[in-house]
């Protein structure tokens, strides 16, 4: 069927066995961390008994510290793994400094509790450890029913400033949300990722697998390098402090790239401290987004140089009958008399005519000529991407019929598709594209890296050749 990918076998289950063997023994380590905690308290109750309050101290204190650290670590990852999507909850955790305090003054009144058998601390231990269940409760509810909308702008230039509309709808009908944030995920870093992976094993050990006599399914545990992801687009989290029921609240984010390239939101991540400020817990959204930033288009000092002697060769390439003034000039004998200028001709003391540009005919070419790898230095090289995206932004919006021209580039006349070009386009061999550049009614603007002597001597006649480097 169109639009299925099929997941290889070998690949599925080797994942499907590396996920739940790390569930079982999560699962296992939280087994042995209970039996531990309630061997403690076990031990505590035998020392009270004995009036020992230093052992007493110690051991209720480490039965609460294995209790709590199965709850922080096990519970949640086992409880992102059950099969029911409402009680699996894309959910991450993080322990404040305010909760890391609560913490401490709860396992102290718990210890004094133990130690002295009071049982007015028992009630205040009772309503700290409530405080934590209902702070989890009503952070879930706040979570619950928030739906995000994320519109990014269509063309951003690098060094330029634009903006992107983050929108929370509150699906709920009467609870409203507060203290919400919209944050980015966590940044994952590249290195080797251990997986279980699917193999053979076959004896004997040291000969060619055709020729091994004995051959069984096997697992092996190996070491593959992640790369980089792209880098993101949003980096800082956008606060909402109260979202009604029914509604929805938006927040304007300005963006800044200061390189062009791609840009890549995997994700999102819905977080809330409310009510306490126990925990911070986020809900993550599999919401992807992508920018493509262009080069920038704010012209260089070489762009000032080189724009006039572009566009004079270029008018003087494309002269004719049309109506922009190109240049007034001496009579010659060809020309008509109706494109006499008096005025100027009474000044000079002889017979001056107009000359115009042949605006029906303005065909104007960007080629950019894409050098090998260490041609040219990396700032030449942005340099020149910049360069070649300024011309291309200032005759776009010139009466002029513009094309473009570049290796691997489609031919698409379309300003933003060669900006896009530009935008992803790094350095690589191959075959030079000015060798066959075919010579047609258009100018050329042509950045390249090549030497003179290298360049074709057809395309010097109808071309303008801005050299990187």
């Amino acid at each position: 069927m169109a639009g299925t990918v099929k997941v290889p076998a070998s690949r599925s289950s080797a994942g499907r066995f590396g996920i739940e063997r790390g569930a079982w023994l999560r699962f296992f380590l939280a087994l042995a961390g209970l039996a531990l905690a309630f061997a403690a308290a076990l031990f505590s109750t035998v020392t009270r008994e004995s009036g020992n309050l230093l052992e007493t101290a110690i051991f209720a204190s480490l039965a609460l510290i294995l209790a709590g650290l199965v709850a922080v670590t096990t519970v949640p990852y086992l409880a992102r793994r059950v099969a029911v999507p409402r009680v699996r909850d894309a959910l991450d955790y993080d322990v404040t400094r305010e909760g890391l305090v609560y913490s401490v003054f709860v396992l102290v009144i718990g210890v004094a509790a133990l130690t002295s058998g009071n049982n007015l601390l028992f009630i205040v231990v009772s309503a700290m450890l409530a405080a934590i269940v209902v702070s989890g409760v009503a952070s879930a509810g706040v979570l619950r029913g928030l739906e995000l909308e994320v519109s990014v702008p269509a063309h951003v230039f690098a060094g330029s400033t634009s903006l992107a509309r983050l929108t929370l709808h509150n699906r709920r009908r009467r609870a409203p949300s507060f203290s919400v944030s919209v944050v980015p995920p966590r940044a994952k870093a590249a290195g080797k990722r251990w997986r279980w992976e699917r193999a053979n094993f076959g004896l004997p050990l040291s000969a060619p697998p055709e020729q091994q006599w004995f051959h069984m399914p096997d697992l092996q545990l190996r070491a593959g390098r992640e790369t980089a992801a792209p880098p993101a687009i949003f980096s800082a989290p956008v606060y909402f402090p109260y979202i009604a029921a029914r509604t929805a609240a938006t927040a304007d984010v300005e963006l800044r790239f200061e390189h062009r390239g791609r840009y890549q939101q995997e994700g999102f991540g819905i977080a809330t401290r409310f009510p306490f400020s126990f925990l911070v817990k986020t809900r993550r959204i599999a919401l992807a987004r992508e920018i493509i930033v262009y080069p920038s288009i704010e012209p260089p000092d070489e762009m000032f140089e080189i724009l006039p002697m572009i566009t004079g060769e270029f008018e003087a390439f494309m002269r004719g009958r049309g109506h922009d003034l190109y240049r007034i000039r001496e009579h010659m004998p060809e020309d008509s008399a109706r494109h006499v200028d008096w005025k100027a001709s009474a000044k000079a003391m002889s017979l001056m005519v107009r000359e115009f540009t042949r605006e029906d005919e303005r065909k104007l070419r960007i080629v950019f000529d894409n050098p090998a790898p260490g041609a040219v230095s990396g700032a030449a090289y942005e340099k020149a991407v910049a360069l070649a995206a300024s011309l291309s932004w200032h005759f776009a919006e010139e009466p002029t019929e513009l094309s473009f021209a570049a290796p691997g580039y489609s031919g698409a006349d379309d300003i933003y598709e060669f900006l896009r070009y530009l935008a992803l386009v790094e350095p690589q061999a191959g075959e030079p594209i000015l060798d066959h550049l075919n010579v047609t009614d258009d100018y050329n603007v042509i950045v390249t890296a090549r030497p003179r002597g290298s360049i074709p001597t057809r395309l010097w006649t109808c071309s303008y050749f801005v050299f990187m480097g």
